[in-house]
């Protein structure tokens, strides 16, 4: 079903992105009461709930947002929980849903738990000393996707299509004997909790992590200080950000929800509206019918001055942000 959602152009929107690893035994029973508060706050988003914790990104106003964890807090398992903030001019989410899952971050490795243990968190003011250590091998835990939109300056891409790949790249390219120093980043710091937890169990001694993750770092280092080259991608519409947390000149493709670049747009398998290089060979005729008239949709949607929020294609699943 479609529906419309009446928009004022000059609100602004805050994104909170949080997690949290803690023992969440009764998170099944925990998901409608939160899905209808974050309904009733008008919050747009994505939650996961899974036994090992909470994974999450909300939009909305900032009060409404802070009421959202206000609410999270009454429950004592997540009096500490820490989010990250940036800001939107449009809604960056099309619709609210809170999911359960096995792992609020796929991993797909048994027994890995960060609240067992875990690397040593570092502090983003401290993140340049370290990785700029000739000894340090410095390693980007996001998908290849992610990588190619942004990085930091020698960092390595395992050039995996999901975090699920990244154990397989550990046992083939890292060495617990040979590799004494290991820092690890991703965009929130989920996935490098999960990371860092994988190789303390592998054997690896001195694991490291950017504290808060891409976002934090952006957030707290200076530009001319920074290490950080291009942009960082983000799991809603605005596709990426800029180092000063604002949004970025990318976009996706509305098949296959990949970072389209120029490169992309340039090719003669690019369909505007429909479908990139990447996914062109595998669209039947029914769905780029589907994806036109949805396009369609959007434009009549606009010139109302109304936002269209209609059942999305189906995509290629990737990975929740960290």
């Amino acid at each position: 079903m479609t529906s419309f959602i009446k928009t004022d152009s000059a609100t602004r929107y805050l994104v909170a992105a949080f997690y949290k690893f803690v023992p969440l035994h009764d998170y099944q029973q925990i998901r409608a009461a939160l899905q209808r508060h974050c309904e009733d706050l008008h919050l747009l988003g994505s939650i996961l709930l899974a036994e090992e914790g909470v994974n999450g990104t909300v939009s909305g106003t900032e009060a409404a947002v802070e009421c959202m964890f206000d609410y999270l807090r009454q429950d004592e398992r997540f009096q500490d929980l820490h989010h990250k903030e940036s800001w939107a001019d449009k809604r960056p989410f099309h619709r609210m849903k809170v999911r359960l899952k096995k792992e609020i971050v796929s991993l797909g490795i048994p027994g890995v738990d960060p609240n067992r243990v875990v690397g040593e968190h570092i502090d983003p003011r401290d993140w340049n000393a370290l990785i700029s250590r000739e000894d340090v091998r410095l390693i980007d835990t996001r998908n290849e996707y992610e990588c190619n939109l942004g990085t930091f300056k020698g960092a390595e891409d395992p050039q995996t299509r999901t975090f699920r790949e990244f154990p397989q790249w550990v046992s083939e390219n890292l060495d617990p004997e040979s590799d004494q120093q290991v820092a690890m980043f991703c965009t929130g710091g989920i996935r490098c909790e999960k990371a860092t937890s994988y190789l303390l169990d592998q054997g690896f001694k001195n694991v490291f992590h950017l504290d808060g993750g891409i976002l934090n770092y952006l957030e707290n280092v200076d530009e001319q200080d920074s290490l950080w080259q291009g942009d960082c991608f983000v799991f809603d519409n605005r596709v990426s950000v800029d180092h000063d947390l604002a949004e970025g000149d990318f976009e996706v493709c509305p098949a296959c929800r990949m970072p389209l670049s120029e490169e992309d747009r340039g090719s003669p398998l690019f369909e505007l509206h429909v479908s990139c290089p990447r996914c062109h060979h595998r669209l039947t005729e029914k769905k780029r019918q589907g994806l036109l008239e949805r396009s369609r949709q959007i434009k009549l949607a606009a010139n109302r001055g109304e936002r269209h929020i209609g059942v999305k294609p189906k995509s290629r699943k990737v990975d929740h942000k960290s």
